[in-house]
């Protein structure tokens, strides 16, 4: 890809500091399923696609991308010199990984959907146990990419993670799917799908909208899907480009960040909770849920070792 000159490069840090600016190369299959999975943890309240982003080693390939898509369209807007500044910022878009990833995840997303909310619903405790470890151990991957972390990253990641338990701790509203309460809550989802740790369908059920969306989606309902994809679009145009900035001036204080907000958001997937949130002790199948828990997080420690050993061999070889 086409390094941009006007945009201001990481530092030497940065690119150091866990191969968060260096991008290995990826194959099409595998950013299928990259797409894919990130797709299927969209289904799931508490868990977010961008810490699948994160874990699979695309999330920076991912926010430049997107970032490079606003720009080209915004030159088509307000000119000097629209279609040639467009195509400029088009040669910054990781095509490779961005076209695969957008046909896996509709793919996981549907198919998903007809399987998830049963699970939710019927096994709430177990699921959310190999959820909980799969979160946990995805800490580990803006932890490995922030290097050094100085006292006011700590307290920045603290307090982050306090804020995330607090707001992910709310009780969640039951309101009517209309238009106008749709399309801001859609545009706030998606936020969350670009920010590791906090879910998009997590807020869809604070804001009671979840059942409504899986409904939706399973049934194919074009006009409430239509609507849902405006506000993603809203969401997308108004906090990709500050996620670039900060990802780019602001490396290891973002990491950081990110971070706590991931450990704060592991809240939302407390195996033993009530429909009010309400945080409750280990009941009697205490055994099933730890083993579940090691499960997850074991799954996804192997793809972080796997991860960092591909990224270690990748910049040897440059």
């Amino acid at each position: 890809m086409h390094q941009n000159s006007s945009e201001p490069q990481p530092s030497d840090a940065a690119t150091r500091s866990g191969g968060a600016v260096a991008h290995r190369p990826t194959s099409l299959p595998g950013n299928v399923i990259r797409g894919v999975l990130i797709g299927i943890v969209e289904t799931v309240p508490g868990v977010s696609g961008g810490t699948v982003a994160l874990v699979v080693g695309i999330y920076k390939q991912l926010i430049d991308s997107a970032s490079a898509l606003v720009s080209a369209a915004r030159s088509l807007i307000t000119g000097p010199q629209r279609l040639a500044a467009a195509r400029e910022h088009l040669h910054h878009v990781h095509w490779s990984v961005v076209l695969p990833v957008l046909i896996g995840m509709p793919l996981g997303l549907f198919t998903a959907v007809q399987f998830i909310g049963d699970w939710v619903e019927t096994h709430p405790e177990l699921t959310r146990a190999a959820f909980f470890g799969m979160v946990l151990a995805s800490i580990a991957v803006p932890v490995r990419m922030t290097g050094r972390l100085k006292g006011k990253h700590w307290i920045a990641g603290l307090a982050a993670a306090a804020l995330t338990f607090w707001l992910v701790s709310l009780p969640p509203n039951n309101i009517e799917a209309h238009w106008w309460i749709l399309l801001p809550a859609a545009a706030v989802a998606v936020c969350a799908l670009l920010l590791p740790g906090l879910s998009g369908s997590f807020l869809l059920l604070t804001f009671g909208l979840y059942k409504p969306t899986i409904d939706a989606a399973r049934d194919l309902d074009l006009a409430y899907l239509g609507i849902f994809a405006l506000g993603m679009l809203l969401g997308l145009l108004s906090i990709v480009k500050v996620l670039k900035w900060l990802l780019d001036h602001h490396h290891t204080m973002t990491l950081a960040v990110l971070a706590g907000v991931m450990l704060g958001a592991l809240r939302t997937l407390w195996p033993w909770q009530t429909e009010d949130r309400v945080m409750l002790a280990p009941a009697e199948n205490l055994g099933p849920v730890l083993g579940l828990a090691a499960a997850g997080f074991l799954v996804v420690l192997v793809l972080v070792v796997i991860d960092a050993r591909m990224t270690a061999r990748h910049d040897r070889d440059l």
